[in-house]
């Protein structure tokens, strides 16, 4: 079982996804004899052996879905040992780095994995992923889940400084890619990792004042088409409105009869009530629309005639959850 393949059912010793909400998704490792504790009541891990993913779980409370796992659905449920990307900056970063299979990526720091899990599903199956994680801590969880997710054959993970000790690595990369303190200080070592053919690099800064600070060591450095992008995340409401139609009236024919042929050398006297409208080559009234004055309850009877038109809108959620963040991208032209 792993992150590289899928399959139909749940199987002792895999690792799954449980959706209780859209803001309550879980990780569980499947072993027999075990019982998880849930707000929605008891969960035997052997009740869920033999099920097909996507299922809806009963529960004493409530229910669940079992999901099989994806690095969208990890994103979400990682265990957060540091601050994580999301899929809206890990979407722009795989699209912007140009990651496709085959493709190597180093990536300084590894963190809690999020990240790392998106770009290794990039470059399958033939691609790799060196990643460098300096806290000793998590580069042992972050080892560890990648063995469990059957990832091990296409990422390296190193404990390792890259600031002060650099990549160590030789003309390998086609894209690197840097969330540290620092990122300016392993520029170098990242130009020596990238392939002499060229590539590209990402740096992840949550301040404006690294990110200056990069930009101008990457400009010393040689790279090119420096550009720098800020994700934001918002949701929005999505309903469906009613707009009652525009009733304007028809002339009757008293009205029609009244046209005038307009003397263009001449300029349109127009009342104070703006009651003449020009039409072509006449003039004639606006048709005035009854009740229109009317106390609210006439304006409702009216309405309740009238045909609507029916369209999508959406609004922004007022409150929303994010962080601040910059993603600077530049691309080395051969070396």
């Amino acid at each position: 079982m792993g992150f590289s393949s899928y399959k139909k059912s749940v199987e002792n010793g895999d690792k799954v996804i449980l959706y209780f909400s859209p803001s309550h998704i879980a990780p569980l490792k499947i072993n027999l004899g075990q019982t998880l504790q849930t707000a929605y009541g008891a969960i035997k891990h052997g009740d869920l052996i033999g099920k097909n993913y996507g299922t809806k779980i009963n529960c004493p409370k409530g229910w669940i879905y079992l999901l099989h796992p994806t690095s969208e659905l990890w994103t979400q449920a990682v265990p957060h040992r540091t601050q994580i990307l999301y899929s809206t900056d890990i979407s722009m970063i795989v699209f912007q780095l140009e990651l496709t299979a085959g493709s190597v990526v180093v990536e300084a720091g590894t963190g809690s994995g999020s990240l790392s899990h998106a770009i290794i599903r990039s470059v399958m199956p033939t691609g790799h992923l060196f990643t460098f994680e300096f806290h000793k801590d998590r580069f042992e969880k972050a080892g560890q889940e990648f063995v469990e997710h059957g990832l091990s054959d296409n990422v390296t993970i190193t404990h390792r400084d890259v600031c002060n000790d650099g990549f160590q690595l030789n003309h390998v990369a086609d894209a690197v890619f840097l969330d540290l303190p620092s990122p300016w200080s392993c520029i170098e070592s990242a130009k020596q990792a990238i392939k002499l053919q060229g590539g590209r690099i990402c740096s992840f800064s949550p301040c404006i004042e690294q990110v200056s600070q990069t930009c101008a060591t990457l400009t010393e450095k040689g790279f090119q088409d420096i550009k720098i992008l800020e994700c934001l995340l918002r949701k929005f409401h999505v309903k469906h409105t009613g707009l009652p139609k525009a009733s304007l009236g028809e002339l009757t024919e008293l009205e029609k009869m009244q046209k005038v042929k307009i003397d263009r050398k001449k300029p349109i006297e127009m009342g104070t009530n703006d009651d003449m409208v020009e039409t072509g080559e006449s003039v004639a009234k606006k048709p005035c629309l009854e009740n229109t004055n009317n106390s609210g309850k006439n304006n409702k009877d009216k309405k309740k005639g009238q045909d609507c038109y029916e369209f999508v809108t959406a609004s922004p959620v007022q409150d929303m959850q994010g962080h601040t963040g910059f993603l600077t991208f530049a691309t080395l032209y051969g070396q």
